[in-house]
């Protein structure tokens, strides 16, 4: 009870005033004001209690709150790189989710506690709901970000910490003149190597069936893509690696049923010789040094996808959108005579769920591995232009959960920072790619020579393409009659269980083109809708 001979207008008149006893003064203001400084404690919050007297403390939490504000808007503005390597680095992780918490409980109480100054304590009790449904709602509105923030965080906590390499793990193909400060080891390029693996029901081991080298200019993000069959034969290994002692001729020998063509090299050489490489990723590192050798790079590091996981990824995406030129059967099997289930039908635009895109990127039946492998940078450059922020924030936890069961690497953990920013400058670069298919080599007799020549000059031509933003038109002059990626090329029709058949037999490739002088594709022209007449 207040004090009835406190008079508040003796304050005006020079005399002393007289306190009320109780613990706090109630507001005399009416419910709807009440309410509407209640909502806007929570957009501001400090309001409330400045309304209700108490200064200092309502002085404090808006300082609080400025000073949040400032460094948002200074992470937003200056501070990327900051936040990348937030993002990236498990014990600052754990303290932003930490942080994020405690700032949602102090921001429910702070709405609480306002509501609680403000209203009078004579109220009804359809007011005492009214207040009391508006404060739950807003108290929600306001915790439900930070406890998803808090929860991302975790869950990112939980993917570095599972999929990246740690700095002690054994490599014998990794850059070891790498630093946080100095990522690059000095040089102006980072090749990765992205393997596609199919590690399938009733399968022993693992089979690359898709391999690509993605060359990446650190400074511009401009990145060349190298696309090579799987049916490539003896691939070369350098001279100073253990490798040639056991393969001088490449990668081959004897024997009916012997497997000696790329797909093979990752299960068969760490089978045939586990000792060979000191490695925690041998059948990795035993294709790191063969393809690199082949194009003349030094492969840095690699990405294996197990393709039956890839369509949890895409679904997690929501989905990609790809130009589709020519059918693309769903199923299938040319050799037992098994008639597709189904087909993708050419248009443009087409978007695909993730089973859809797998039997995109996947499907041989009535074409082949050089058809195929044309699809196969499409849906890169898909997954590329669609994985926005907006898309990463509201699908991070599925396409985190996605990558933890389909994703190996040996990426190392101390690296991630760097590497998030390039990938964030490779998205608005100039992307441009070369399909070694039987239109450029002979994938049963290649001339190494001629795929070295290729990957220098387009290199070049990658290197001598403006910076990001330079340019939004320019891109890497097209290869003179490139094939369409989504056609079939010339040789029979392959199967659709992704066995070995005749159609796969390189031998029976047309002549490849001569020269390589010419620069790679720009992947915006490759895989555009091209109607058919």
């Amino acid at each position: 009870m207040s004090d009835p001979t406190w008079d508040p207008t003796t304050e005006h008149r020079g005399h002393p005033a007289q306190r009320p006893t109780g613990r706090r003064r109630r507001s005399g203001m009416p419910f709807n004001r009440v309410l509407g400084l209640t909502l806007l404690s929570a957009l501001v919050p400090g309001t409330g209690y400045l309304a209700t007297g108490r200064r200092k403390l309502g002085i404090a939490v808006l300082a609080i709150l400025v000073l949040i504000l400032a460094f948002g808007a200074y992470v937003a503005l200056f501070g990327r790189d900051w936040a990348i390597g937030l993002a990236v680095e498990p014990t600052s992780l754990a303290i932003a989710a930490t942080i994020l918490a405690v700032i949602g409980i102090a921001w429910v109480v702070v709405i609480v506690t306002s509501h609680r100054a403000l209203r009078p304590r004579a109220v009804s009790p359809l007011q005492r709901i009214l207040g009391s449904a508006l404060v739950g709602v807003l108290a929600l509105m306001v915790m439900s970000p930070m406890a998803l923030g808090s929860r991302y965080a975790f869950v990112q906590r939980d993917v570095v910490r599972t999929i990246f390499a740690s700095d002690d793990t054994k490599s014998a193909t990794r850059p070891q003149n790498v630093t946080a400060e100095d990522p690059w080891g000095g040089r102006s390029r980072v090749n990765l190597l992205l393997l596609g693996g199919d590690a399938g029901e009733g399968r022993d081991g693992t089979r690359t069936d898709s391999v690509i080298v993605a060359s990446i200019d650190t400074r511009t993000g401009n990145t060349v893509l190298f696309s090579l069959p799987r049916n490539l034969t003896k691939l070369p290994f350098p001279k100073d690696s253990p490798l040639y002692d056991l393969y001088p001729d490449g990668f081959q020998g004897d024997g009916p049923d012997a497997e000696y063509l790329l797909n093979a090299v990752y299960r068969n050489v760490p089978g045939a010789h586990p000792d060979v490489l000191d490695s925690d990723h041998k059948g990795a590192d035993a294709l790191k040094l063969g393809v690199g050798e082949a194009l003349g790079l030094q492969l840095d590091y690699f990405i294996l996808i197990n393709l039956d996981g890839f369509e949890q990824l895409v679904d997690a995406l929501g989905g990609i959108t790809v130009n589709i030129n020519t059918r693309v059967a769903i199923g299938g099997n040319t050799d037992t005579g098994r008639r597709p289930d189904d087909w993708l039908e050419p248009g443009p635009n087409k978007h695909l769920d993730g089973d859809n895109a797998l039997w995109f990127a996947r499907g041989r039946y009535g074409s082949s591995d050089y058809a195929r492998m044309g699809r196969q940078r499409c849906v890169i450059n898909a997954i590329i232009q669609q994985a926005d922020p907006a898309t990463m924030l509201t699908r991070y936890e599925a396409i985190a959960k996605s990558s933890k069961d389909i994703v190996e690497t040996d990426l190392p953990q101390s690296l991630l920072k760097p590497f998030v920013g390039l990938a964030l400058d490779v998205k608005d670069a100039t992307v441009t790619s070369i399909v070694f298919d039987n239109k450029v080599i002979r994938p049963a007799h290649p001339d190494y020579d001629l795929i070295r020549s290729k990957v220098e000059s387009a290199l070049a031509a990658s290197e001598a393409s403006p910076s990001p933003g330079a340019s939004s038109t320019a891109k890497a002059p097209a290869t003179p009659n490139a094939p369409d990626p989504t056609k079939a090329a010339e040789p029979p029709p392959d199967n659709g269980d992704d066995e070995e058949s005749p159609g796969d037999d390189p031998s029976n490739a047309p002549s490849p083109g001569t020269g390589g002088d010419e620069a790679a594709d720009s992947l915006t022209d490759s895989c555009a809708y091209q109607p058919q007449s």
